[in-house]
């Protein structure tokens, strides 16, 4: 079948190319080595995202934070993300990115954690522009990669007003490649609409790349935010904790094609590969995490998948949740689901 009309041509980032044009979110807590390969693997996603990364802690030598940085060329199209409140702090980080060579290095100015804001990072810093110009000033002189930033709206906060076309030109006019909006206030945090006519209103106003997020749910959402905005692309980001298939088929539908959804067997299958490589790599006490939380989102839409989730809320160990969840598998095996 032939694309579409209007089906958006891949995404220039600097010299790299997007194809499709379709970005993980960087998601703390998510996006680690482990899963970005399962959605790599999967298909249709153009762009993979590392979970944030605190400046600070990358430019001391905090080892649990360089463990974070590590990737594989199979991740690739892969972009860094960095975060934090002092510039010089940042420049020092980006220095580290670029000694890593990923794809892209993204600053983050979008975070609307609590505990990110009170440390004056994240979206705080777009209530403070002077200092969001020098950060960017500063990195974009450590880095021979492209260089991306992506913010919200606004803060939110009273008396502040929505000044995201302000530091998207700033962004343009320091030099960095594109740009990445959730069409939110950092005080809506993801509750509310996002206001996508914002996305149009930064397309019209940059001639840089715009990229956009917030409330893609599907591919239909994906294609309408494309139609009603003009975004060179669109990033996706909650929507793949319950379903890491969605890329396959946003992609699919930008190219005219359907893709059935995945069934309870490839679910489940996505699942024991996923769990395979947390309990290979990951220290007993963080497996058992990782565990309870990617099983708790993984069983949306399989067979009994609540059930399966009370049982696991009482697991203890990680070797366990392996065999129930195969037992959960022979359990239903037979219905043919």
């Amino acid at each position: 079948m032939n694309a579409p009309p209007g089906v958006p041509p891949p995404l220039r980032i600097g010299g790299v190319t997007i194809d499709p044009p379709l970005l993980l979110a960087p998601m703390a807590g998510v996006t680690d080595h482990h899963f970005r390969l399962i959605v790599r693997r999967i298909g249709g996603v153009g762009l993979v995202s590392m979970e944030f990364l605190p400046a600070a802690a990358m430019v001391r030598g905090i080892e649990p934070v360089l463990r974070k940085l590590h990737f594989t060329d199979e991740e690739r199209p892969l972009a860094i993300q960095i975060y934090g409140r002092d510039p010089e702090e940042m420049r020092r980080s980006a220095a580290i990115v670029e000694r890593l060579r990923p794809d892209v290095c993204d600053i983050n100015m979008g975070c609307p954690a609590n505990k990110i804001l009170k440390n004056c990072a994240g979206a705080a810093l777009m209530g403070d522009l002077p200092r969001a110009a020098r950060m960017i000033a500063l990195c974009r002189r450590e880095l021979t990669i492209p260089l991306t930033v992506k913010f919200r709206l606004g803060t939110g906060r009273t008396g502040e007003p929505l000044n995201y076309l302000e530091l998207g030109r700033i962004c343009e006019d320091l030099g960095v490649d594109a740009v990445t909006m959730h069409a939110r206030t950092a005080k809506q945090m993801y509750r509310g609409r996002a206001a996508w006519e914002h996305l149009a209103r930064l397309k019209q106003a940059l001639r840089i790349p715009v990229i956009g997020n917030g409330d893609v749910r599907t591919p239909d959402d994906a294609l309408r935010m494309f139609a009603e905005t003009g975004v060179d692309g669109v990033m996706i980001g909650r929507a793949v904790l319950t379903d890491p298939f969605v890329f396959r088929r946003t992609a699919a539908a930008l190219a005219g094609r359907h893709v059935a959804e995945p069934t309870p067997a490839e679910r489940l299958e996505l699942i024991r590969t996923h769990f395979r490589w947390i309990l290979r790599d990951e220290p007993p006490r963080l497996a058992l995490h990782k565990l309870r939380s990617f099983l708790g989102r993984y069983t949306h839409g399989l067979p009994e998948g609540r059930a399966l989730r009370r049982r696991i809320s009482e697991l203890d160990a990680p070797e366990q949740f392996l065999p129930a969840l195969e037992q959960h598998l022979l359990a239903h095996a037979a219905s043919g689901r």
